[in-house]
């Protein structure tokens, strides 16, 4: 059986630290989505599963302790609840795990959207793949179609789960100012999971003020992939990203991660890769410290494509 040790190479990142209710994590996260595969949802090549697993264990090394998974990011032949589990269970005491619900695939990969009844079968099965009593934090990630709908149904319900013990903190994902109001009137809500990065929109940024002004974690996905979201890194970055990217001695996804962390201290990363490599200089990238003139070059840059998600 191995045993990962709480004993960790970089036991306090170089980016900081945030607290999420009674829990402190280490701002730079790492996102399980791309260990399934070359791209997510099973649009490639599945990664090597034994790569994946030493991936996840080189994390936890580098001082890593808060992942971000779901139970529907698989492939055709890999789990990333499965893979986290094989890797790093029995978990040390300050790993955080976090996930998200609502959304849903059957087996065949096809998406479904739960009703609120549904969402403890939703938990529950993280749970099981992860091979938990309980969840550190669930995030109840709102699909497009209803982000200028009413979440309090949902949210309740979630609710309901944290009062019976099955969730330790509770947080929301891609919603807008008045979705997280909504939620925070129904019960605490420790962390905000939005799409942000350089070139984010004024309404995006509103929300990071918001959550800074709240003492919430602001929790952004897709920093890396720019425009590419869903497709992974956007080329080789604009002139601007590049210029600064060549003064630090780092590539232009470092960048776009320092530029993000340091549009706060409530702001956390989560970026995601399946390669060892690219873990290692995500991880490093806490240490970039950008001059307020690169900061400011790099927040006047154009927003990029319009963000789909499934």
């Amino acid at each position: 059986m191995h045993v990962v040790s709480s004993r960790k190479a970089n036991p306090r990142s170089s980016a900081g630290t945030w607290r999420l209710g009674d829990l402190t994590v280490n701002r730079l996260e790492f996102g399980a989505m791309r260990l399934t595969g070359t791209a997510p949802f099973d649009q490639g090549v599945p990664r090597d599963r034994e790569g994946a697993i030493g991936v996840l264990r080189r994390a936890v090394e580098l001082g890593v302790n808060h992942i971000d998974t779901a139970a529907f990011y698989f492939s055709t032949t890999r789990s990333a609840n499965e893979l986290i589990n094989r890797a790093l269970a029995p978990y040390p005491e300050d790993l955080v795990i976090s996930t998200k619900v609502w959304p849903g695939r059957d087996p065949s990969g096809a998406w479904w959207w739960a009703e609120p009844a549904q969402l403890r079968g939703q938990v529950e099965e993280n749970l099981r793949q992860l091979g938990l009593d309980h969840l550190d934090v669930v995030n109840l990630r709102v699909p497009p179609s209803r982000r200028a709908e009413s979440i309090g149904e949902h949210f309740g319900a979630l609710a309901e789960l944290r009062e019976a013990g099955l969730i330790r903190h509770l947080g929301v994902s891609h919603v807008t100012s008045v979705q997280l109001a909504e939620a925070r009137a129904i019960a605490p809500v420790m962390c905000v999971q939005n799409p942000y990065g350089i070139g984010a929109l004024g309404e995006e940024r509103a929300l990071l003020r918001i959550c800074g002004e709240l003492g919430l974690a602001f929790v952004p996905f897709f920093t890396i992939a720019g425009a590419g979201r869903m497709a992974g890194p956007a080329g080789d970055g604009s002139e601007a990203e590049r210029a600064v990217a060549r003064a630090h001695g780092v590539s232009v996804a470092q960048v776009r991660l320092a530029w993000t962390l340091q549009q706060g201290p409530h702001v956390l990363a989560i970026p995601g890769t399946g390669d060892r490599d690219h873990l290692e200089q995500n991880v490093a990238a806490g240490a970039v410290r950008l001059s307020e003139e690169e900061r400011d070059r790099l927040s006047s840059l154009p927003p990029p494509a319009p963000f789909r998600a499934p």
